[in-house]
């Protein structure tokens, strides 16, 4: 018997994702139209209303309404049952401009001296434990709630979900190697329609308790069996651990009709340990959602677990968490931290201490904002498709997007999740003799 840990995920319909996604999506608008943009936006989700507060400095005009309507349709919420619906809901906009004290310490007649956004400590975390450099706990909670909503927007089997569910992956590590061995446990709770009623010598009681069999049966024998499918057509070692003899709970206080913003009010930033490592390494406090670069919470976040896959993937440690600090106002970094957690390293580097390795991790990287910010693109309208089912473990790609430069609209490829590249492993080796 070894050790078991355990990470979580929530959907996309989970009412503070939706607060996310709403904050990242008005955030793309501003970006897309103005690059310049200094936006720090929050959202608040309840029965039938949705309020945009926070401060912007731009050129541009978003129609704030009209960004929330389509995110939460493309989420699913197109019903009135629901009793939150983009097509009716009530959205109010309480967004004014943003500090000029803040600005004047962002804003630099040099680019390159941007300070930062705002003081604070911020985590980048990798292991290689599976093929994202991430925590097999979070990437397979995110893999069960990325399929059930797959599941549901085909509408051919559980026709009954909802769009707002949450899953939890317990997996028991081996004790000597903190390798994963199996999935221990799996927990899912979907929202889902009243698809069994009481009546005709039917109970309410044994309505809920046929419906409960019925999700839990489903999850089971189609959600979970597609789960590993994918996950061996991705070539990826993660179903192996989906073994016959794992714990599985569904939807286990019973009945889950009511769910979404209705049940459950939902504000931007609640998920913070979702969106990064599910427990795993650690966390700075800020959240990501509705922020663009200038804010180091979001961007020096990214740099750092940049940093951390690359230093995984070049071999330094199996396991690597850095953390950088910020004051505002001010470009470097105070301090640049890496902990390797004692694990195994090349013979090459095994007298390198953990304090020489964020020594050179200090030369090899430029961590002002504005570095950051240009290495990863992070003017461009990128952050709505980092908004659900995690920031870190995705794999980077290219589009093409409609933007507006010197007052005119232009297509332009635009690259997502760069912070995932692994383009700095070749100086990593070259630096540490690898």
């Amino acid at each position: 018997m070894g050790f078991l840990f355990t990470s979580e995920s929530v959907s996309e319909g989970h009412p503070d994702k939706v607060s996310d996604q709403i904050s990242d999506a008005i955030l793309d608008e501003f970006l897309r139209h103005d690059a310049n943009s200094k936006v720090a936006c929050e959202t608040l989700c309840t029965t039938g209303l949705v309020v945009v507060a926070g401060e912007v400095r731009s050129e541009a005009y978003v129609d704030v309404q009209g960004v929330a309507r389509r995110v939460i349709n493309r989420i699913g919420y197109t019903k009135g049952e629901y009793r939150f619906d983009g097509n009716s809901c009530g959205v109010v906009s309480a967004i004014h401009e943003q500090s000029p004290d803040i600005n004047r310490g962002v804003v630099r007649e040099a680019e390159e001296e941007q300070g930062a956004g705002d003081q604070g400590i911020m985590f980048g975390y990798a292991c290689n434990e599976t093929r994202e450099m991430m925590p097999a706990t979070l990437i397979l909670s995110h893999v069960i709630l990325k399929e059930l909503a797959a599941i549901r927007r085909e509408g051919e089997v559980m026709r009954y979900l909802r769009p707002d569910s949450k899953s939890q992956v317990t997996i028991e590590y081996d004790e000597r190697t903190r390798k994963p061995l199996r999935v221990h446990t799996i927990v899912v709770s979907t929202q889902h329609d009243e698809f069994i009623l009481p009546g005709g010598g039917l109970t309410e009681k044994e309505a809920e308790r046929r419906m409960q069999e019925t999700i839990r049966e489903d999850v089971r024998t189609i959600l979970i069996p597609r789960v590993k499918a994918r996950l061996e057509r991705a070539g990826d070692k993660l179903s192996e651990l989906l073994t016959g003899d794992y714990i599985l709970h569904v939807n286990p206080t019973g009945k889950f009709v009511i769910g979404g913003p209705h049940g459950d009010t939902g504000l931007t930033g609640r998920k913070i340990i979702v969106d990064t490592y599910g427990g795993r390494g650690a966390h700075g406090g800020g959240a990501f959602s509705g922020k663009d670069s200038s804010k180091v919470d979001r961007s020096a976040a990214y740099a750092a677990r940049h940093i951390a896959k690359n230093l995984v993937a070049a071999g330094v440690a199996d396991e690597v968490l850095v953390e950088l600090s910020y004051a505002i106002g001010i470009a470097e970094p105070l301090s640049v931290y890496v902990d390797t957690f004692r694990s195994e390293r090349p013979a090459a580097i095994a007298g390198v201490t953990d304090g020489e390795i964020a020594r050179r991790v200090g030369r090899l990287f430029d961590l002002r904002p504005a570095a950051i910010v240009k290495r990863f693109g992070l003017k461009n309208p990128i952050f709505e498709a980092t908004a659900s089912y995690g920031h870190f473990g995705n794999r980077p790609y290219k589009r093409v997007e409609k933007v507006w430069e010197n007052g005119a609209e232009t297509e332009r490829e635009i690259e997502y999740f760069g912070w995932e590249k692994l383009d700095a492993v070749d100086a990593i080796k070259k630096e540490f003799g690898l």
